[in-house]
């Protein structure tokens, strides 16, 4: 099967073949703020199934200008049931190049881990008091963080007609992924009652061409106003975002 990517180029489109650590990536367009997102199932009025707030701070780490994202929410179960969840997550402030990320949940669930280019070391422990076991990865390809990479068309620039191609990788992948990001153009909608316009951003699997997501994002907070997921079992996930004050959500720093 031919690649997305050699599609794209035959078609000439303008292409971004995007690595971690690259210096033409400029995560400086994310600016410190706080969010709130709701996640729904099936569409906008779907039952509520998980929320969370989002805040980002600037900081430096031995020297290294980084950006600590604490992420903080709650999933809601078909009985009632509740978990919570903190998410901390520290990247390079240019490169948006993972650094460390350290989860925790009510479950007993979590992982702490050192990211350093392919080199993927600390870590990780399951549900119900299980004992922490270690992590010591080299990846074949280093990933921006799978659980955030609406970040990365925004880091490579919001440009109708600009694709870019970039790996992306999660605490529960063995290796990371080709992604394709298409930024279809700018189009106006409604989220949570307020008339917005954004960037309509389309995800791809490199390999394939599965529709992973399809993101609205904006230059400036809360940047996701609005997404959509697409299971491999024909699930649907929606989310929207909106800004909310920082001292809502501000806590303890992101690891590193």
């Amino acid at each position: 099967m031919l690649l997305l990517t050699a599609l794209l180029l035959a078609a000439g489109a303008d292409t971004v073949r995007l690595e971690v650590g690259a210096p033409l990536a400029d995560a400086g367009v994310l600016t410190p703020h706080a969010a709130r997102v709701r996640v729904r199932e099936g569409s906008d009025s779907g039952q509520v199934v998980a929320e969370w707030t989002n805040a980002l701070t600037v900081g430096d780490s031995a020297g290294v200008p980084v950006h600590r994202w604490v992420t903080r929410g709650t999933v809601f179960g078909p009985g009632g049931e509740r978990r919570t969840w903190e998410i901390l997550q520290t990247y390079h402030a240019r490169t948006l190049a993972p650094l460390g990320y350290r989860r925790s949940s009510s479950d007993g669930a979590g992982a702490e881990l050192t990211i350093d280019g392919r080199r993927v070391r600390g870590t990780r422990r399951g549900p119900g008091g299980a004992a922490a076991e270690p992590v010591d990865l080299q990846l074949d390809r280093a990933g921006f963080i799978a659980s955030a990479s609406d970040l990365v068309p925004l880091a490579a620039g919001l440009a109708p007609g600009r694709v870019v191609v970039a790996p992306v990788w999660g605490p529960g992948m063995t290796a990371a992924q080709g992604r394709v990001f298409t930024v279809v153009g700018e189009e106006a909608l409604t989220v949570e009652g307020a008339a917005v316009r954004a960037f309509r951003v389309d995800e791809r699997e490199e390999r394939g061409g599965r529709l992973v997501a399809s993101w609205w994002l904006t230059r400036t907070s809360p940047f996701m106003v609005y997404g959509k997921q697409f299971g491999a079992d024909g699930s649907v996930r929606v989310m929207s975002e909106v800004a909310v004050p920082m001292d809502r959500v501000t806590g303890p720093g992101a690891p590193r």
